[in-house]
């Protein structure tokens, strides 16, 4: 990546800072000390091995984020009050791979920072990155965005409609209706009469009418308005 030194002077300052340090564990010894097996795609929590100094002086080291203790607490614009403990769900994350690779968290957080991101708008499956993001832009003493997580697409399996997932393609030569549908997905309930309209023609209804509140608290749903399903708050 051409950001490789900005990304790694943020690795040392957070190091100089005591907010980070060197990791020789392997995912292999965490899964290991894990409590029962772990699910396909489970983010396993790292028991903190490292923290007084590596276990095995020969490894690679990675780089870790020091998680404090507590909740991180902030206002999802669709979302609502969120709140999570960051140390308890996942312990001290990666911010650089053993190979020398910088994490997606810690180069998110760089590059919104330089480009002036006020707002970001994700899929609603990135929910959790958000909070370990912000104890980074604390302890780098960056602004935190505003977040908006938007709900997911989902199949009548129940499964994130994506390219992996075998989802099928988007007809570009129709691109109305799948805008006409998107705004449908998205509970804005745009008049069938604009189904077959100019894109441009959407675009400008979609601008004037916009509205989040169907979205409030949503996590998922179907294309055409099935399979909704809202947020569970504990």
């Amino acid at each position: 990546s051409t950001r490789s030194a900005a990304y790694a002077a943020a690795v040392e300052r957070l190091l100089a800072q005591g907010d980070a340090f060197e990791c020789t564990c392997s995912r292999a010894e965490i899964l290991a000390a894990a409590e029962g097996p772990a699910t396909p795609g489970e983010e396993l929590r790292y028991p903190g091995w490292c923290r007084s100094g590596v276990r095995a002086a020969q490894r690679d080291r990675a780089i870790r984020f020091l998680t404090p203790p507590g909740e991180v607490v902030f206002d999802d614009l669709l979302q609502g009050h969120v709140a999570v403990d960051v140390s308890r769900e996942v312990g001290d994350f990666v911010i650089r791979r053993r190979d020398g690779l910088f994490a997606y968290q810690l180069a998110v957080v760089v590059d919104d920072a330089e480009q002036g991101i006020t707002h970001v708008v994700r899929g609603v499956d990135l929910l959790n990155s958000s909070p370990r993001q912000i104890l980074l832009q604390r302890r780098l003493r960056l602004a935190t965005p505003m977040y908006a997580h938007m709900p997911l697409a989902i199949g009548p399996d129940g499964v994130k409609l994506s390219k992996s997932a075998g989802a099928a393609k988007l007809d570009l030569r129709r691109p109305a209706e799948a805008l006409w549908r998107a705004l449908r997905f998205l509970r804005q309930n745009p008049p069938p009469a604009l189904r077959y309209a100019s894109p441009a023609g959407l675009w400008d209804w979609a601008v004037e009418h916009w509205t989040s509140v169907p979205l409030q608290g949503m996590r998922a749903a179907g294309l055409d308005g099935d399979n909704d399903s809202r947020i569970v708050r504990s």
